[in-house]
């Protein structure tokens, strides 16, 4: 197994830790209570002003209905239901519900999509949480026509998604956003709002636009000419911070979707294997104990039995180890990706900068040059009119 010996790569003061990356918080659902969970507030009982985040004042204004909700004590934000629907050509998609409080919208995944990539467009130095990954060429190939009505991807769909949500709307900044106020609303078009600003002003370049303020409607000049560097491209002063964070997070991403998520499939892909044979045993050994009688029929009736309550103890199983092992372990994978793609923003604006820094020396070095090439001219000038 690697070895993760160092837990933190990203230093060791914690006001830099917080200056490196804005982190989302973390999601209370996915850790275990230290007390056993309060029961729900009855619905008359009046919502309690949001307090705040840690070292950020209350907010008191609010934009919308929405916004007021998700900046309330305990607000949250469910996954319904799941609809099949059909759009203006026919072609049959499936809908999500999202209820917020008292209201409902629907969304399909690719508005979902969409929305995830808004917001990185609009945000890209913090970290948006991922969405569940689409169906594979596989799953598709196997299941053709039916792959999107899968009633088990449906529903880890809809575990994921609801997790997405509540993630961005516990989030300081992201749940400031209208843009996601307004994809709660089931009475605004999404189309509209892509095509609209803020997401309709966000640059093709962010490189070429300002970091914490992509859509600004007039930003310095400057930002027009900056180069746009590669990948790849190699640094001169790299911060030592940042190559361990990145050697860090390349390792841990490598470890957790090459040898963790291989392990898990084969795992999850025998336990389905073992929990299939269990219900075709059972189902042989019950039709075997209609035609037997006496103590016989008795016997195997009761080893059907037994295959049976194997076979619903293996699908409790597999139910079990999907939501808490196999669909947290691949949102972890998620999140090493995804910051992996900032740790690469990173490394290209320490690039721009250096270049810029570079291209700024040698246009000095040229206007010292034609400096010197006036005064010398000017004292042979002199020289001659004297």
């Amino acid at each position: 197994m690697a070895d993760f010996g160092d837990p933190n790569p990203f230093g060791d003061n914690e006001n830099e830790q917080h200056a490196i990356i804005d982190a989302p918080p973390v999601d209370e659902a996915s850790e275990a209570p230290a007390t056993p969970a309060k029961p729900a507030s009855p619905p008359t009982q009046q919502r309690q002003p949001f307090r705040g985040y840690p070292g950020l004042s209350p907010k008191t204004g609010f934009c919308c209905a929405r916004d007021e909700y998700l900046h309330s004590d305990g607000a949250e934000i469910l996954i319904a239901d799941a609809l099949k629907m059909t759009d203006h050509t026919g072609k049959i998609y499936i809908a999500y519900v999202i209820r917020t409080g008292n209201s409902d919208a629907r969304r399909r995944y690719s508005e979902f999509e969409s929305l995830r990539s808004g917001l990185v467009k609009l945000y890209p130095t913090l970290i948006i949480p991922p969405i569940p990954s689409k169906q594979s060429l596989g799953d598709y190939a196997i299941k053709q026509s039916r792959a999107k009505e899968d009633a088990t991807m449906i529903s880890r769909r809809k575990r994921m998604l609801q997790a997405f949500l509540n993630r961005i709307a516990r989030h300081p900044i992201l749940s400031n956003e209208h843009t996601f106020h307004r994809f709660l609303d089931g009475e605004v078009s999404w189309s509209e709002v892509l095509h609209s600003p803020p997401m309709s002003l966000a640059p093709k370049n962010v490189l070429r636009a300002p970091p914490h303020n992509p859509t600004d409607a007039n930003p310095h000049p400057g930002y027009a000419a900056l180069p746009s560097p590669s990948t790849s491209v190699s640094l001169r002063h790299p911060d030592q911070r940042f190559m361990d964070s990145e050697a860090f997070t390349d390792k841990f991403a490598s470890h957790l979707s090459g040898t963790m998520e291989k392990v898990t499939r084969r795992t999850m892909k025998r336990w389905s294997d073992y929990s299939q044979d269990n219900a075709e045993l059972g189902a042989i050994l019950n039709g075997f104990s209609l035609s037997e009688t006496g103590q016989l029929a008795v016997a195997v009736e009761r080893t059907g039995q037994a295959v049976d309550t194997t076979y619903v103890s293996t699908t409790q199983l597999l139910q079990d180890l999907e939501q808490s092992w196999a669909e947290p372990l691949h949102e972890y994978s998620q999140f090493a990706e995804i910051i992996k793609k900032l740790l690469v923003f990173r490394h290209q604006k320490h690039a721009q900068y250096e270049m810029t820094k570079n291209a700024l020396e040698n246009k000095r070095e040229v206007m010292d040059e034609f400096e010197r090439s006036e005064a010398e001219a000017q004292r042979l000038q002199n020289a001659l009119s004297g």
